[in-house]
């Protein structure tokens, strides 16, 4: 049977799918046809009750009366979890949904939405959602521990024009990009030792993968740049001045995607009961082996992504001879135990970045706009969140179809960014404008200072995007 008529029919979940399976078996084998088949299918799931003694499609019947009667138990909130939303008029409405539909869950205790919100699997990307004593892998991210990380260097910032081949060359040979990247010689960090790789099969399964992508980044979004950090008051450790910085943006590669991905779908098959528009926000219970063991696995991640962060800084700033002055980093694809109002709570930010009281953080804008490094002013309401970058403001398939690269090198060259390797689907018109999601969220960061992208390298055209 095609993928298609599976979904349409309602028999594309594991368990429906197996059984529907093996009574396609046993009618070919009694000497059915595939057009029989398939009309008999259709009256099955079209009133299960009426077929649960066939000798054939019978455990197919009884399967699906079954899972009826699971979701017809779902209870959701009496009233949905409250939050609130941040930014204009123009944040996506389907990501005004996923959250209302968050909230809606039995598990669910607080949210809010940031300005840069937009359409994701389950949570919305710039979804924070606190929980209780559960934790949703779509609510992470498939790219768990995405994060920044800014090295401000001791070189001048002039050196961004002086300096230019030495700082290209430096990159293109020290970074890697896209599905499967690697390097000749494996990157070298103390993550690999972690005994959390031997915890589990499936960790222990995916160690080597992730060794070989150690210190390498994704596609999609991610990137590596370096720009001049302008620094004008205090705040930070460094005076007021222009510096060079490198800043990066990845996550935690194939073997983060491969946890959510298994964990994903055993949360869907634990919570047959919940409607078709939630099915993505189904949760782990944390108390649950299931739910221990993605937090294992998902906290791994957020080391092993540190890690890729700390190869690609260290091995750029050692081919450069600089010295580093600050460092600064954070998730954005991560859930934390936080206590909130009193309350032990699990805080999901999925495209969101941790803005507690005096936090630092970095929100990106695009390549060819500013990104800040900002201290969080710990505002509750946002379960002391932020937006995490600009947000995009249409599909990847809507800016390959609405840009050119010829109109898109005209506007970097007036901004002064050199690109060396990007998709279409990254331009800056495909992003909201970074100075708008910043002003909408005045009482959840203070900005300390704005760094300029100049130098820019992503994923080549044509990688499938991972962020």
């Amino acid at each position: 049977m095609k993928r298609k008529d599976r979904k349409r029919m309602g028999l594309s979940d594991g368990p429906l799918w197996e059984a529907t399976r093996r009574a396609t078996a046993a009618a070919r084998r009694a000497g059915w046809k595939r057009p029989q088949i398939k009309r008999r299918l259709e009256r099955v799931t079209a009133n299960p009750e009426q077929a649960v003694d066939d000798p054939i499609f019978g455990p197919l019947a009884q399967a699906l009366v079954e899972r009826r009667e699971v979701r017809q138990a779902f209870a959701p909130r009496s009233e949905p979890a409250p939050y609130r939303r941040w930014g204009t008029d123009d944040v996506d409405p389907q990501a005004v949904a996923q959250m209302e539909n968050a909230c809606r869950l039995p598990v669910a205790v607080a949210g809010a939405l940031m300005p840069d919100a937009h359409l994701g699997y389950g949570l919305p990307i710039g979804g924070v959602l606190a929980t209780s004593k559960a934790v949703i892998p779509y609510a992470v991210g498939v790219d768990i521990a995405c994060r920044m990380k800014m090295t401000v260097l001791d070189l001048p910032a002039g050196a961004i024009e002086g300096q230019r081949d030495r700082l290209v060359k430096a990159l293109e040979k020290e970074t890697r990009f896209g599905i499967g990247a690697s390097f000749d010689k494996r990157r070298q960090h103390e993550v690999m030792d972690d005994p959390g790789w031997s915890t589990l099969p499936l960790t222990r399964r995916l160690k080597d993968k992730a060794w070989a992508q150690l210190g390498t980044s994704g596609s999609g979004n991610h990137f590596v740049e370096y720009g001049v950090l302008e620094i004008e008051d205090g705040g930070l450790e460094l005076p007021p001045g222009r510096y060079l910085a490198l800043l990066s943006h990845s996550g935690s590669r194939g073997a983060g995607a491969t946890i959510a991905g298994h964990y994903s779908k055993l949360a869907m098959e634990l919570h047959p009961e919940l409607p078709k528009e939630l099915r993505h926000l189904a949760w782990l219970d944390l108390d649950s082996e299931p739910g221990q063991e993605y937090w294992q696995a998902m906290e791994l991640m957020g080391r092993y992504a540190a890690a890729n962060h700390a190869c690609i800084h260290r091995h750029v700033v050692r081919a450069l001879g600089a010295k580093v002055l600050l460092e600064v980093e954070n998730h954005h694809n991560f859930a934390w135990r936080e206590e909130h109002e009193g309350e032990s709570l699990i805080v999901h930010r999925k495209g969101a970045t941790p803005a507690g009281e005096g936090v630092l953080g970095i929100i990106p804008g695009s390549m060819a706009s500013p990104a800040f490094l900002v201290r969080g002013k710990g505002e509750t309401a946002a379960l002391r969140s932020a937006a995490h970058g600009a947000g995009r403001r249409m599909s990847r398939k809507q800016a390959k179809q609405s840009f050119t690269w010829s109109e898109t090198r005209k506007l970097l060259a007036e901004r002064g960014v050199t690109l060396l390797s990007a998709g279409l689907d990254e331009v800056p018109m495909a992003y909201r404008d970074i100075e708008q999601v910043m002003a909408a969220q005045q009482d959840l960061v203070a900005p300390l200072a704005r760094f300029i992208p100049r130098i820019v390298k992503m994923a080549p055209a044509g990688e499938r995007p991972e962020d």
